[in-house]
């Protein structure tokens, strides 16, 4: 017989890392009373992502957080920047965040700012070095202002879906929930103990990062450099290092991170006697295991973040390829809980993110290709270098590494449909982003006589009408992850039986399908739940 679960909660996130907290964050704005459990009993400040892309930057933005992530970066900057200015190795800091590709960094004057792409998405553009400890701290903070608590120091042991909930067993009590949301790393226990499969490949190198003391820097290259045993890079800021070396995985990846470790890596892929003194932040070790869940849900159980995919650290992508999951799920999941969307919608999320997640790893197995020692390998990173080199070849990549042309499968022939909203600015002198701060779907109306936020009135409480002057395009409905789900370039709503001139009818109905298809039926057709 199946046991009933009376709920202590809506959902229980499990990882309080930024995959977590921004899907805590957006479930909270739905309605939904939402926990995390982390494991850990204080937050990880060892070395991970340095920077953030674009849809992550802009996800901040829509919930009003854009002004806190823009002093973390003014104060990455200040560290790095003065070392850049008056450090012995020169330079200045671009504040054009490029990023890299397998060591081989993307010169920005190379790329063409002017891309439809990038001139689309640059208000929240310039807010992306953000360190991931400090993104942690800053989220943290969000949820505390949406009242979601964070249980520090449970661990996960057991799991029992029951059709209409989870119990969860952990070190701290049984926990009771109606949904269960495994945003806890790539040795995720969620999806251990939902039996879900991890398929992929192995490691072939050990990486390390670090920031040290070294005693004679002098020795080190700037930047990327690659020999026989591997690569590994030093600076930009002082004692920043980083290596890599084939051979196979670590023995225990979990173990502390060695001065004495961290040396003789250095030492053997610079092919120097470098002397690592002290270690002044914590050490990562990891490696390219590139895996993808088998599910991204199992019954009441969903995974997002590396507990749904894990790959080489290249650029950060995981921690984007993993906050994208989480502003995805996050409204889905609010809906079904709120009773106005069906189970169904949830289908909806792999769907959409599974190709993502195969586009990353596949993105960071080519730059393992390219990073190894042997000789083919130098001869296609030489090729590589020199795309690289050019204006097409660099634009390519910083698009594909920033997250500007992202687009999810959806259907429309609007070219803004499935893509993340671009800047549009407003006759008030705000953005449309700046109206999204509360969650749920915005509906840009630039219509003569408010014609579509009168289609959408219906569904008042989930879709925020912002009205505006006429200017292209002339209407958006923008889903609360940020893509846009619908749009037109008419205003011309009146009434037409010329079959010739049927863009304005097919404006409207198109809009009433779209509002059916994603935010449920109309409030008058709805039956509230609770």
């Amino acid at each position: 017989m199946t046991k009933t679960v009376k709920q202590d909660v809506d959902v229980t996130v499990v990882g309080a890392g930024p995959v977590g907290l921004v899907l805590a964050a957006e479930l909270a704005l739905s309605g939904a009373k939402v926990q995390v459990i982390e494991r850990l009993a204080e937050p990880d400040l060892a070395m991970k992502a340095q920077s953030i892309n674009i849809p992550t930057a802009e996800a901040l933005a829509r919930r009003g957080l854009l002004p806190a992530v823009e002093q973390v970066q003014r104060e990455t900057l200040g560290r790095v920047g003065s070392y850049a200015a008056g450090g012995d190795r020169g330079g200045t800091v671009d504040t054009r965040f490029t990023g890299h590709f397998a060591g081989m960094v993307l010169d920005a004057d190379l790329v063409d700012w002017a891309d439809p792409d990038f001139a689309a998405h640059t208000a929240a553009a310039g807010a992306r070095m953000v360190p991931q400890p400090e993104l942690v701290a800053l989220l943290t903070g969000h949820v505390a202002s949406l009242g979601v608590p964070v249980r520090r120091g449970v661990e996960v042991t057991a799991l029992d879906d029951t059709g209409d909930g989870v119990l969860v067993g952990t070190t701290d009590g049984q926990v009771r929930t109606g949904w269960l949301a495994g945003c806890d790393g790539g040795h995720s226990a969620v999806r251990r103990l939902a039996g879900i499969g991890f398929p992929g490949t192995d490691p072939e190198f050990t990486g390390y990062q670090a920031v040290a003391d070294i005693a004679d820097p002098e020795k080190l290259a700037n930047g990327w450099a690659w020999s026989s045993a591997g690569a590994y890079r030093y600076g930009p800021q002082p004692g920043r290092v980083a290596t890599v070396e084939f051979g196979g995985g670590p023995a225990d990846r979990s173990a502390p991170v060695t001065l004495d470790e961290l040396q003789t890596s250095l030492r053997r892929v610079s092919g120097t006697d470098v002397t690592v003194t002290a270690l002044r932040a914590t050490p990562t070790r990891w490696t390219d295991n590139t895996r993808q869940a088998a599910a991204y849900r199992s019954g009441r159980v969903l995974l997002a973040g590396d507990a749904a995919h894990v790959h080489p650290p290249f650029g950060g992508q995981g921690l984007n390829l993993g906050v994208g999951d989480a502003v995805n799920l996050g409204w889905k999941l609010g809906a079904v809980l709120a009773g106005w969307a069906p189970e169904g919608l949830l289908d909806t999320y792999e769907a959409e993110r599974r190709p993502f997640g195969a586009w990353v790893l596949d993105w960071t197995r080519a730059q393992v290709g390219v990073l190894r020692g042997d000789a083919k390998s130098a001869a296609l990173r030489g090729v590589v270098a020199d795309l690289l080199g050019t204006r097409e070849g660099t634009t390519y990549a910083v698009k594909k590494i920033s997250g500007v042309d992202q687009r999810v499968d959806l259907p429309g022939a609007h070219p803004l449909v499935g893509r993340y909203v671009p800047d549009l600015s407003l006759r008030d002198g705000s953005r449309l982003a700046d109206h999204g701060h509360g969650g749920g779907f915005l509906l840009l109306d630039r219509t003569p006589d408010g014609a579509f936020a009168r289609i959408a009135a219906g569904w008042a409480g989930r879709v925020r009408s912002v009205l505006d002057d006429h200017a292209a395009p002339a209407g958006v409905l923008v889903r609360p992850d940020g893509v846009v789900a619908w749009a037109t370039d008419t205003t011309d709503t009146a009434d037409t039986t010329d079959t010739a001139d049927t863009t304005a009818t097919t404006a409207t109905a198109g809009l009433e399908a779209v509002l059916h298809r994603w935010a449920g039926a109309p409030a008058s057709e709805h039956e509230p739940v609770g």
